[in-house]
């Protein structure tokens, strides 16, 4: 009989709690539907407002970094009781959402950190340039919210050899005076953009966009400098090479378009003057190059510039004797006046260095030679 005088009297004094301090100018503690926590534990004072002097009494584990949890109200107002937490208003809450804030550092941005650490150190290059593998495939991180500051790498070691680092990290911490340390370790090697071949290549063949690829692979696959993929194509391979084999510039040169020992038109040309016969070439040479041929009917050498495929052209053979002015003159020639007559068995004999006498030259009888000169009007 006593005992249940007791509880009755507990429940009417519960009751009688928030008015009487609605009465005094005091707010009653009202529950809150969302809570965000930053710490591991949930207290007093985050579940309800106007805790008082128990808003610091711990009642929850918090959930995980970067979660949310739910109470029901019942088991809320269930603890709050035993913690002597009594006559706490709910209004029509059905249950309490409790998020535990977090600070989210991305797997890319501790790369980031860790390529920073290394850059220009141990033998790599810039940072940009180091690919970074952790061990056990790190994600990203949670770190509690409070955990404000920047990775600042503490102590750095690496080993060149088998590119593997072991960097610590601190970072500031609001709550605490002491820094948060964080360790990572893992694989770190310096990598270089190249041009990699899609298929096997011949070595006379030309590269095309189709037969090339740009890739990041180790430096230390890479002996020499490295090819781009722009500068590969439409360039010919000193070698043979199969696919996935990365291009040095070494590997690649401009296609030749005469070849040593091809039989090649070379051509004469001079103002005025345009001569065509046959030659061997003594030399291989890409377009552009200087290249020595051998007349097949004078049997002289002859240097010119390889103009085309199998074609080498020699300019301004003559530039040591004086040119008639035939073309600049051609324009001022009066229609009943007869053109100054060239020199042609001279002219040919600076061009392809032809015996010295017209009757030599006439022996020569070169093939597949023709002659033209500027008409007059």
């Amino acid at each position: 009989m006593i005992r249940t005088t007791l509880v009755t009297l507990s429940v009417l004094l519960a009751l009688a709690l928030p008015a009487q301090a609605a009465d005094d100018g005091i707010a009653a503690p009202t529950l809150r539907a969302n809570v965000t926590v930053t710490s591991d534990v949930v207290r007093v004072g985050d579940l309800i407002d106007n805790a008082g002097s128990a808003a610091l009494i711990p009642v929850y584990r918090s959930p995980d970094l970067g979660t949310t949890g739910a109470l029901p109200v019942g088991q809320v107002l269930s603890v709050l009781r035993a913690k002597q937490v009594i006559g706490v208003m709910t209004g029509d809450i059905k249950e309490v959402q409790v998020t535990r804030l977090a600070r989210t550092i991305a797997s890319k941005d501790l790369e980031n950190a860790v390529a920073s650490a290394l850059e220009r150190r141990f033998g790599l290059g810039d940072a940009a340039n180091i690919a970074v593998t952790f061990d056990r495939g790190l994600s990203d991180m949670r770190l509690d919210a409070s955990n404000t500051g920047a990775l600042q790498p503490v102590a750095t070691r690496y080993d060149a050899r088998g590119g593997r680092f072991d960097i610590a990290f601190e970072i500031s911490n609001d709550s605490n005076p002491v820094p948060t340390k964080l360790r990572l370790t893992g694989t770190a090697i310096e990598t270089v953009e190249v041009a990699v071949l899609t298929r096997d290549i011949e070595r006379s063949e030309m590269l095309k966009s189709s037969d090339v690829a740009q890739e990041r692979r180790p430096k230390a696959d890479v002996t020499g400098e490295p090819a781009l993929r722009e500068r590969a194509v439409g360039m010919q391979l000193r070698r043979a090479m199969r696919a996935g084999t990365p291009i040095r510039v070494a590997d690649i040169a401009k296609p030749e378009f005469v070849s040593r020992d091809q039989s090649v038109t070379v051509i004469y040309q001079v103002p005025g003057i345009y001569l065509t016969t046959r030659g061997k070439a003594i030399e291989s040479g890409a377009e552009g190059d200087t290249v020595s041929v051998l007349n097949l009917q004078t049997k002289r050498t002859l240097t010119g510039v390889v103009t085309g495929r199998g074609q080498v052209t020699v300019q301004g053979a003559s530039q040591s004797a004086p040119m008639p002015a035939v073309v600049e003159q051609t324009s001022s020639v009066k229609r009943d006046e007869a053109p100054a007559p060239v020199d042609t068995a001279a002219l040919l004999r600076n061009l392809v260095q032809a015996p010295a006498s017209p009757g030599q030259i006439a022996e020569a009888q070169i093939p597949q030679a023709r002659v033209s000169q500027a008409q007059a009007k």
